[in-house]
C-alpha cells in the first residue's frame, strides 16, 4: 500500500480515508514527514512560512455549553470571575491591540444567551469603520448557532448580517473532534455536540463569502479513526466550497488538549506529545489536498515542536497572540514577539513572511485545481485586490 500512496502523492493524487488511516497508524514518523513535505512543496512551492500579528480577545466567559474540556467558562453571572464586556469596552481593547501592531483580531466568547444579536453586528461594524486596517476574525460556529437562537434568524441570514456589517473571515473553533460520538461525550450543548451543525455553519459562511479556518483539538477521548473522520468532514466541506462557493477554508490548524483545571482532564492520564502532533501535521497535509495552508503552532505545542512541524508539512506559523485567556485558564502559558516569531521561522531554515488573515485566502495556486477553479478564483482575487 505504501508504494501506491507514494505514487499518488508524487503525482498530486488524492488518498482515501483508508490510506490516510494506514499512514497515520502504521508508517514511521520520518517517512510520513517526508511524504508531507513533498505534498507541501507541490502546493506551496517555496520556503516561505507565513505569520500574522494578531491577538485573541474574549468578550464574555459566561457560557451554557458546559464543555468538559474547557477551563475558561463560567455559568453564573454573579461569580466575581465572570464577565461580559460592552461594545465600547471591546473597541477599547481593539484600539490597544492595534497600537501593538496587530492586523488581525481573533475574537471569541462564551455562549451567553443574554447578549443580543445587535451586539455582534455592532462590534463588527465599529471595528471595520474605526480600524480599517484590522481584520475582524470574529466568532466561532457555536457562537453563530447562539446568534440564530437569540435572533430567530437562519444561519445564512446571520452571516448575511455579519457580512453586511463588514465581517470577512471567521475562525474554526468549536470543531474539536468531528464525530458525533466524541462531541456528545465532551459537550452537553447541542451546537457543540453535532458534526452537522459545525459543517453547516462553515458551508453557509462560504456561501455568503466569508472565509473560514478549520481546526481540530485532539488528545482526549478520540481514537485514530476519529482523527481521520474529522479530516474527511473538513475535506468534504472544502470540496463543496471549491466547486460552487465564493469562499473556503484558508487553513487547517490542529492543537492538543490541555487538561489542567478541566473536568475532562480528570479522565486523561497524559497529554498528547510532540510525536503525535507531528504525525497529525503530516497526515493533515497529505490528506487535506484541497487546503493550501497547514498551521504549525509554537503557541500550543512549544517553540521547538512548532519549528520541527515546518519540516512535516506546515507552511504557516500562526500569530503573535499577544492576549490569550482560554488556554491560560487551563494552566498553559506561552508567549512570543514579532521578532521572536521571525527568528523561530528563520532558525528552522525557512523565510518568515508576514501576512494578514485575509491575504492568506488568496495566496498560492493549488496543484489539483481545475482550470475552471483557477479562472473563477483568479477573477475573484483580481476583484478583491482592486
Amino acid at each position: 500500500m505504501i508504494e501506491s500512496i507514494k505514487s499518488k502523492i508524487s503525482n498530486n493524487g488524492r488518498i482515501s480515508a483508508e490510506e490516510a488511516l494506514f499512514l497515520y497508524k502504521d508508517v514511521d514518523l520520518l517517512t510520513l514527514g517526508a511524504l508531507a513535505q513533498e505534498r507541501r512543496f507541490n502546493l506551496v512551492p517555496n520556503k516561505h512560512v507565513s505569520f500574522v500579528i494578531d491577538t485573541n480577545l474574549n468578550y464574555t466567559n459566561i457560557c451554557d455549553a458546559y464543555c468538559s474540556f474547557c477551563a475558561f467558562y463560567r455559568t453564573d453571572p454573579s461569580d466575581p470571575s465572570s464577565y461580559t464586556y460592552t461594545v465600547d469596552q471591546m473597541i477599547d481593547k481593539i484600539r490597544k491591540a492595534r497600537e501593538k501592531g496587530c492586523t488581525t483580531i481573533l475574537m471569541q466568547g462564551g455562549l451567553n444567551s443574554d447578549i443580543p444579536f445587535d451586539f455582534y453586528t455592532e462590534i463588527v461594524s465599529r471595528t471595520v469603520k474605526e480600524f480599517p486596517d484590522i481584520t475582524p476574525h470574529f466568532f466561532s460556529a457555536p457562537e453563530i448557532m447562539k446568534m440564530t437562537e437569540v435572533s430567530g434568524l437562519t444561519i445564512k441570514e446571520v452571516f448575511q448580517e455579519l457580512k453586511k456589517a463588514g465581517q470577512r473571515t471567521m475562525p474554526g473553533g468549536g470543531s474539536e473532534i468531528l464525530t458525533n460520538e466524541i462531541k456528545s461525550k465532551i459537550s452537553r450543548f447541542k451546537p457543540k455536540n453535532s458534526v452537522d451543525q459545525w459543517t453547516d455553519v462553515h458551508r453557509n459562511a462560504h456561501e455568503v463569502g466569508i472565509y473560514t479556518t478549520a481546526t481540530m483539538m485532539y488528545g482526549h477521548l478520540e481514537n485514530d479513526a476519529d482523527i481521520i473522520e474529522t479530516l474527511s468532514h473538513i475535506r468534504n466541506v472544502q470540496d463543496e466550497a471549491l466547486n460552487k462557493k465564493p469562499a473556503k477554508f484558508t487553513a487547517f490548524i490542529p492543537w492538543s488538549f490541555k487538561k489542567d483545571n478541566t473536568a475532562l482532564g480528570k479522565k486523561i492520564t497524559t497529554e498528547a506529545g510532540p510525536n503525535q502532533y507531528l504525525r497529525i501535521i503530516a497526515i493533515s497535509r497529505i490528506f487535506l489536498d484541497n487546503i493550501n495552508h497547514i498551521q504549525a503552532s509554537w503557541f500550543s505545542e512549544g517553540y521547538k515542536t512548532g519549528q520541527i512541524a515546518l519540516s512535516f508539512g506546515a507552511d504557516d506559523f500562526g500569530g503573535t497572540l499577544f492576549d490569550e485567556n482560554v488556554m491560560l485558564s487551563a494552566g498553559f502559558y506561552n508567549r512570543t514577539s514579532v521578532d521572536g516569531i521571525k527568528k523561530l521561522i528563520n532558525d528552522a531554515g525557512y523565510e518568515a513572511v508576514q501576512r494578514t488573515t485575509e491575504s492568506v485566502s488568496y495566496t498560492h495556486l493549488r496543484a489539483h485545481e481545475t482550470p475552471e477553479h483557477r479562472g473563477r478564483r483568479h477573477g475573484h482575487e483580481k476583484k478583491t485586490r482592486g
